[in-house]
């Protein structure tokens, strides 16, 4: 049996820092299950999901104490074994592209929470376009429907696409794609 915990790392982008979580993971047995991490101006960003052997877990949050003293902010929390099941649930990508300004993620999060739908992923970016570097805006996204859901949030969808000058494309993930529950 293995214990869970999500943990954060935040703070200055420097080389060796995933070396550093890792390894501070690795000496209590522990395995990094999923992550994500990023550089995001001028800082790193690591989430993690971290496994370790039952009752090895006790007491990780103290060892990367290290890190909170050199600047970085960390948290650790036990990852809910108890949590909410989208067995059943439908998968569906959601892509949107256009200029960027304020407000693009709010609006979608505001739709999909209105229709109960579980943002699993989500990526976004701005970036200056090729000719005119005036910012572009990308997102990409994973989304679970539950099975009582209607269509009226993909018309929500194209009606936000359309009022905020967005293209915005909803697909159904393959059967034979991957999806995380």
């Amino acid at each position: 049996m293995s214990e869970n915990f999500v943990l954060t790392v935040t703070g200055p982008d420097r080389i060796g820092i995933v070396e550093e979580v890792t390894r501070l993971v690795l000496v209590r047995g522990g395995n990094v299950e999923t992550s994500r991490m990023a550089r995001l101006g001028g800082q790193f960003a690591v989430l993690m999901l971290v496994s370790t052997p039952e009752g090895k877990g006790d007491g990780i949050d103290a060892d990367f104490e290290g890190l909170a003293g050199r600047g970085y902010k960390v948290a650790v929390g036990h990852a809910d074994s108890d949590a909410e099941s989208h067995v059943g649930w439908a998968p569906f990508h959601i892509q949107v592209d256009g200029a960027d300004h304020e407000g693009i993620i709010h609006e979608i999060a505001s739709l999909l929470a209105r229709h109960g739908i579980s943002i699993e992923e989500m990526d976004s970016e701005s970036a200056p376009a090729p000719t005119s570097a005036a910012p572009l805006f990308a997102m990409r996204a994973l989304v679970l429907v539950p099975p009582d859901a209607d269509d009226a949030w993909t018309a929500g969808i194209e009606e936000i696409g359309y009022r905020m000058n967005l293209e915005i494309d909803v697909e159904p993930v393959a059967d034979d794609e991957p999806s995380e529950d």
